[in-house]
């Protein structure tokens, strides 16, 4: 494996950098060989623990949740690791994208490579060569409470290990049996312990809010961008961008994305003409004030996540140096469903404040036709992509009810206050989803409403969008299917504006 695409996996932190040039360049991982040696070393103290003594130590020789106090003889400690991945793999509902699956497995052996977890290395092994190979476990949305770890997810993703459940490979989904006779690979004969670790964690929730955050990141980049080209699309004053309106109210989000529309816009002809009115609705504005606040939201929310990924998650935890196995409650994703909570309000407002902006370059105002089309009334023009806009717009505001204000208890009143942030996870990548289609129509809109005010230019920035944008979606003289322009627009910004 070249450097490029391998990634080391121990104790070191991994930086947001990392787990972007993970996902860019579609990187293999494989554990250090400290890590290697801190697995061994708490696996052998385990064995030697459980050799010595017959106390019960939770999830290692007895049952789970309401069931603690159900001692297991040792002679049926496999099969009750066995039977925790096949009794807890309940989950419901769509496929978890193949992307965050993959995710899910680094952040898994990521967690496991610290040696506080008690598992076999060649279990982290075989999580290596799944990773690796391309085998991806079917994993369901539904299932997790996100309190005693993604139980349902992560035992979906677990039990290819044992032999069973599903995967995908090669582009096929089939039984995970049929997967390891096919690579000759032999199922794991999992350990004391093995099974609660394997379950027991954060990782559903972790990949979707990493997986989240690094497509926001994007998404935030093409939102200060197209709301500049409809900034200039609808011919507004640049004052509300001065260094010293935001000097005196310095929130580092809006400072910054002041700064970023002051250089996209910087020469343009259109915005050095002399303006007709003295204000410009918020919308256009306020988009330091909007767009900065969900910059520092997502500042904090990534902060949270890069601590989360970079810990020990599942329960008990195993210290050899101390001679410790501790239990705990490191599973709760009480954290994460506050920030990912935290994350969809931040980018359902861009989503908010970008539908507004489409909707003034539609209104037929400054010199703009009616709805961005010649002979308007014998053509609907770009009327109803502003529909879907504000219908995206009402079910991002559905969606952005926290979850992490909800909880049921489970286990029989064990388990009697759960996160949810699982479902917090899921509604986040929806938004995420939705806010991407939200940008891809201003864009649309903008570029419209800009090549009116031709033939005046807008900067060298936009004017460079404008000409590979063009190169997609042509102008519209007339009506046409809109949906296939706005889709083409959809993966126009799917790009990463710096590659």
């Amino acid at each position: 494996m070249t450097e490029y695409n391998y990634l080391p996996l121990d104790e070191q932190q991994l930086t947001f950098d990392e787990v972007k040039n993970y996902l860019h360049h579609q990187q293999f991982v494989s554990i250090t060989f400290r890590a290697h040696h801190k697995i061994e070393k708490c696996r052998h103290y385990l064995d030697q623990k459980m050799a010595q003594s017959d106390t019960a130590f939770y999830g290692i020789n007895t049952g789970f949740g309401f069931l603690q106090n159900v001692v297991i003889p040792d002679d049926q400690l496999e099969q009750l690791q066995n039977n925790l991945l096949m009794s807890h793999a309940c989950g419901m509902g769509e496929e978890v994208p193949e992307e965050i699956v993959k995710m899910m497995l680094m952040l898994k052996i990521k967690s496991l490579s610290y040696g506080y977890s008690g598992v076999q290395v060649d279990t982290v092994k075989r999580l290596m060569d799944m990773h690796n190979s391309g085998v991806l476990p079917v994993i369901y949305q539904q299932g997790s409470l996100g309190a005693s770890g993604d139980l349902a997810p992560l035992s979906h993703l677990s039990l290819p290990l044992i032999g069973m459940g599903e995967v995908k490979y090669q582009g096929t989904r089939i039984k995970a049996q049929e997967v390891l006779m096919k690579l000759n690979w032999q199922p794991i004969h999992l350990k004391s312990k093995e099974g609660l670790a394997l379950i027991n964690g954060t990782q559903f929730m972790s990949a979707y809010g990493l997986y989240c955050l690094v497509q926001a990141e994007r998404l935030m980049q093409w939102a200060d961008l197209i709301a500049a080209i409809s900034f200039d699309a609808f011919d507004c004053i640049d004052q509300p961008f001065h260094e010293k309106i935001q000097a005196i109210r310095p929130h580092s989000g809006q400072i910054h994305t002041a700064q970023q529309l002051r250089n996209i816009l910087s020469g343009s002809e259109i915005g050095q003409q002399k303006k007709q009115q003295v204000q410009d609705p918020y919308s256009f504005r306020c988009i330091p004030q909007v767009h900065g606040a969900s910059k520092d939201a997502l500042a904090h929310v990534k902060e949270v996540f890069m601590r989360e990924i970079n810990s020990v998650t599942d329960n008990p935890n195993v210290f050899p140096d101390e001679d410790l196995i501790v239990s705990g409650g490191n599973f709760h994703g009480q954290p994460l469903a506050l920030a990912l909570d935290y994350f969809s309000i931040a980018m359902s407002e861009l989503a908010n404040i970008s539908e507004r902006r489409t909707y003034q370059l539609i209104s037929g105002q400054r010199g703009l036709p009616l709805f961005l089309v010649k002979e308007a009334g014998l053509n609907s023009g770009f009327m109803i992509p502003q529909y879907t806009a504000a219908g995206i717009v009402s079910e991002n505001k559905q969606l952005c009810t926290p979850s992490s204000v909800d909880s049921i208890s489970s286990s029989n009143n064990q388990e009697d206050h759960v996160s949810m942030g699982a479902n917090a996870a899921t509604k986040a990548y929806r938004v995420m989803k939705n806010v991407e289609k939200v940008l891809a129509i201003e864009l649309l809109s903008a570029a419209q409403a800009l090549d009116f005010r031709r033939p005046l230019k807008s900067s060298s920035k936009i004017e460079e969008v404008m000409t590979a944008f063009r190169q997609h979606v042509s102008f519209v003289d007339k009506d046409r299917v809109l949906h296939d322009d706005m889709m083409k627009a959809v993966s126009f910004i799917s790009k990463d504006l710096n590659h």
